[in-house]
């Protein structure tokens, strides 16, 4: 069984203009919500054996402080450019190139590619992943090819306001 966690970055920073897409930061609402989103995932039971980022400052942070978090070792941390506002297809090659002795796999990334590649997994499952959302699928492949889409079991999809949109009284 393969476990793969799609993960879009916490909140980013607008506030300097100067700065490139990639350059981006995490602004004061990410820095809180990646830690605890962090914490959602070792309590939905996910423990990731990769974690592979795009390499955007902002996704880049995301992936470091979950990894902290987790209890994840920061030097077993993959940047990978092919993520970086990757489509599907892009996603899914980079996913088709993990070994398949991974079984446990957490992808930090970007909309629109992210998006699409939940409601490829989980058909009408999300009309847009908001930041530090996660989703986790399970399947049975003996590899990282999710071309043939598999019969998936989603085992969880959370973000950050899921609590407060839940609690009753709010």
């Amino acid at each position: 069984m393969k476990v793969l966690t799609l993960m879009r970055h916490a909140k980013s920073s607008w506030q300097n203009v100067t700065l490139s897409d990639r350059e981006r930061p995490l602004n004061e609402r990410g820095e809180q919500d990646a830690p605890m989103m962090a914490k959602r995932i070792v309590l939905a039971g996910i423990r990731p054996s990769l974690i592979i980022s795009s390499p955007a400052l902002r996704t880049w942070t995301t992936a470091r402080i979950v990894a902290q978090e987790i209890g994840y070792p920061l030097e077993f941390l993959q940047r990978e450019d092919n993520l970086y506002l990757a489509s599907l297809d892009e996603i899914l090659d980079v996913l088709l190139a993990q070994d398949p002795d991974f079984n446990d796999l957490l992808l930090v990334g970007h909309n629109p590619g992210l998006t699409t590649l939940a409601n490829y997994l989980v058909p009408g499952l999300v009309d847009n992943l908001p930041t530090a959302a996660v989703v986790s699928v399970r399947f049975e492949l003996p590899d990282w090819n999710l071309y043939n889409r598999p019969e998936i079991e989603l085992l969880t999809y959370d973000f950050p306001k899921r609590e407060r949109l839940s609690t009753p009284g709010r």
